[in-house]
């Protein structure tokens, strides 16, 4: 097989694969912060402690991080049905990934907020400013971690969107396993983990320089 032919068959894969990516991690991101924030404002000593939300919240990011990628994308099937209208497809393994993402990305926001200093928070209270203001602080705080958080994010979800290839997910890991392995053609296999590679390293590349960018510290 030429190189020509080779690329006819990964590169249309690769718009895939990003739209899956970025696509996960926007929703995850919407559905991520604000569960972050209300973990956080909930917790023991919080802004607005409550055992039972917390209880809640808390306990649904571990259910959900406990479940193996590939099971969960299989268990959410009949939710990318309800959602996008098929069970298979680009936009099909979004759903999957989101729910794969969120509470991973949570988790990760939760802990930059617990790393604010407390002596910040502590002043801000007895200015008599409110938890929105508050929030809104340590939003600002902890903008270098979350940029962190969220290429650490991206690169799982380059990952995870090969393995959401396996279940007819399309993208680059659909092509190495129907192309690289199932018809062992391994030239396709090693164009298409190229590609891979060349987009985690992209993204590893852009979240380090915004990291400097933003942390002033």
């Amino acid at each position: 097989m030429s190189i020509s032919e080779i690329f006819e068959i990964v590169l249309p894969a690769v718009p895939q694969t990003l739209a899956m990516v970025f696509l996960s991690m926007l929703f995850a991101y919407i559905i991520g912060l604000p569960w972050a924030i209300f973990i956080f404002m909930s917790r023991k000593g919080g802004l607005s402690e409550n055992k039972v939300v917390y209880g809640i919240l808390n306990g649904l990011i571990n259910i959900l991080r406990s479940i193996p990628g590939i099971i969960l994308m299989i268990l959410t099937v009949p939710l990318s049905r309800l959602i996008v209208g098929r069970a298979i497809g680009t936009m099909a393994a979004v759903v999957p990934l989101t729910f794969a993402a969120s509470p991973f990305v949570a988790r990760m926001f939760e802990n930059a907020f617990i790393e604010v200093d407390k002596g910040i928070i502590e002043a801000l209270k007895s200015m008599g400013a409110s938890n929105f203001e508050i929030i809104k602080i340590i939003l600002k705080e902890t903008l270098p971690p979350r940029i962190s958080s969220i290429t650490m994010t991206l690169i799982n979800l380059v990952g995870l969107s090969a393995m959401a290839g396996v279940l007819g997910g399309g993208g680059l890991g659909d092509i190495a396993i129907r192309y690289g392995y199932q018809r062992n053609m391994l030239n396709v296999l090693w164009v298409s983990v190229f590609f891979i590679i060349l987009i985690v390293q992209i993204i590893q590349l852009t979240g380090i320089l915004l990291y400097k960018a933003t942390n002033k510290k």
